[in-house]
């Protein structure tokens, strides 16, 4: 069993990271890098799984469209979605991932650390950049559902990114693995959002 919370260390790094260097985005007329990557890649593999991951891209984007802040039951929401209709309740135990490298802790303050976190998604006050990439990976270390956490985290930032007209053509170099003690990783990732919405197709 891994001795070192893995949730604890992200909340660490988060806290240390510059987020204020992320650069700024511009609204382009661009594909939704999303769907084009569930629509190629996952159908091959899975159409089910595209399916299901369509539909809860059409919500989350009918989300921000509205201008719905991201909170733990809109995500729900979503993942009922990923998983096909089967509820998505917060995780009620320790989570581990990365063949158990990593462990998320669930105390009595996790779900409530959760929506603090999402509440700070909406923040003016840093780059969308960082925003969009902190949230998701507040996502990947919450690890807030039993299963599709990826997906999850994913939908989240593309939401985030959309509630301000922002859409990524590409979305295939954001599936890389995250750790959650790499300081360096999470500034990068803001910094290939921005790289992402740069370019043109």
């Amino acid at each position: 069993m891994t001795a070192t919370d893995s949730l604890s260390t992200w909340l660490r790094v988060r806290g240390e990271t510059d987020w204020h260097q992320a650069p700024a985005l511009r609204v382009l007329p661009t594909s939704d890098g999303l769907r084009t990557w569930c629509e190629g890649p996952v159908r091959q593999r899975d159409p089910v799984r595209a399916e299901r991951l369509l539909a809860a891209h059409t919500l989350a984007r009918a989300d921000a469209a509205r201008r719905a802040p991201p909170d733990f039951a809109l995500l729900a929401s979503w993942q009922r979605e990923v998983l096909g209709g089967a509820e998505a309740p917060f995780r009620a135990a320790d989570a581990y991932a990365k063949a158990g490298r990593e462990c998320y802790r669930l105390t009595s303050r996790t779900q409530a650390d959760f929506a603090a976190c999402l509440r700070e998604a909406t923040d003016p006050g840093l780059p969308l950049a960082a925003r969009a990439a902190r949230v998701y990976l507040d996502v990947a270390f919450f690890h807030p559902f039993t299963d599709g956490n990826a997906c999850a985290a994913l939908l989240t930032l593309v939401h985030v990114l959309a509630r301000e007209d922002i859409v990524l053509s590409e979305v295939g170099p954001l599936q890389t693995t995250r750790y959650a003690d790499d300081p360096a990783g999470a500034a990068d990732l803001a910094t290939l959002i921005g790289v992402l919405d740069r370019r043109r197709y």
